[in-house]
């Protein structure tokens, strides 16, 4: 397919400025596009490449100032990245998943399913009882979806992915391969004699709208009640969400990061890789982990920024982390204070 500077700017709202015939028919990087490609710059790092770059189409912020003459047609827009991303998500509903309907064999769906119009089902995919498939959902191969499972209207599953019986998932949502939504809780009662009994999961998950969840990501059923994923919420690659968690709006999390049972996460928080948090604690509005931090207690203040195991204030550790780089010389320093005071000592004791 090729699309002309003006239908993208059309569908941007975006200002040209250049040919707006010229046709672009593929994307890349701005350092890597060549003719008849679309690419995008938002980082003022790579400004450079505009007056190099190859490609046909450029989209960029409107503030963008440009002080000689570039080979592309320029389309000028509020955010760049966004509006790059817009015409992502628009191809691949063309060509995507968005273009599959029907139900292959073989399959696994009962007459108790009740699904909207659009839906698609995959080979090999295993739907239980009484599930609720709302319109233009997408099951890929390898699919399981459990007895009482609801999944909301424009949702993808990906193949592999398993959903435990009575778990809610709502519209819009992605489910990337291998994520496994509602597993058991850990939950393990200690006995007299050293054994441990487990404790039944009973509640689950409820997944709000416009969540992504990335490949082998794991979020527990809660041990009573839900465990719940609000709207907006972006999940990496393997990611273990324990029984009752609940993330706020908007908060996005990197991968290998692990959140302990019946912990609260507030909303718009950014948490870094491999992070890991305990249970039970609470996490401010607003609240950014670097990774590889640990959290133990909770966050009351909104937007703070942690680094650290155990973490704390990320201004704080920078401080002292340029203290410990310089502690040898200040080990020094200190030793030949020291020797002076004692000299000091002698001379006035007349040694």
């Amino acid at each position: 397919m090729q699309f002309s500077a003006l239908q993208l700017a059309t569908i941007l709202n975006g200002k040209l400025e250049g040919d707006p015939e010229v046709k672009v028919h593929n994307i890349a990087k701005i350092e890597e596009a060549g003719d008849g490609m679309l690419s995008f710059i938002a980082n003022p790092k790579y400004e450079e490449f505009i007056y190099t770059t190859q490609a046909s189409i450029l989209i960029v912020n409107d503030t963008l100032e440009i002080d000689r003459p570039v080979k592309p047609t320029l389309i000028r827009v509020k955010d760049a990245y966004s509006s790059f991303a817009l015409l992502l998500e628009k191809y691949q509903q063309m060509v995507g998943a968005g273009a599959k309907t029907g139900i292959q064999q073989p399959s696994h769906v009962p007459a108790t399913v009740k699904m909207g119009t659009g839906v698609f089902i995959g080979a090999f995919a295993y739907l239980g009882e009484n599930v609720q498939l709302g319109d233009n959902v997408k099951i890929y191969p390898g699919v399981y979806l459990g007895d009482n499972v609801k999944i909301g209207s424009g949702s993808v599953l990906y193949p592999g992915v398993k959903v435990y019986d009575h778990c809610v998932v709502g519209n819009r949502v992605i489910l990337h391969a291998g994520c496994v939504i509602g597993g058991d809780g850990f939950g393990f009662a200690p006995q007299a004699d050293g054994s441990y009994k487990k404790v039944p999961q009973v509640g689950n998950v409820v997944i709000h709208d416009d969540v992504e969840i990335g490949a082998n990501t794991t979020i527990d059923r809660a041990t009573m009640g839900s465990t719940v994923i609000l709207s907006g919420v972006k999940l990496d690659n393997l990611i273990q969400i324990a029984h009752n968690v609940e993330i706020g709006q908007n908060t996005v999390i990197a991968a290998q990061t692990g959140i302990s049972g019946s912990t609260k996460i507030g909303k718009n928080c950014v948490i870094g890789g491999q992070v890991g948090i305990v249970g039970h604690i609470q996490i401010a509005d607003g609240t950014r982990i670097n990774a590889q931090s640990g959290l133990s207690k909770s966050i009351t203040t909104p937007n703070t920024a942690l680094t650290g195991s155990p973490a704390y204030d990320y201004k704080s550790s920078l401080k002292s982390q340029a203290i410990f780089r310089n502690l040898p010389e200040l080990e020094k320093r200190v030793k030949e204070l020291e020797d002076m005071v004692k000299q000091l000592l002698a001379e006035k004791a007349g040694v």
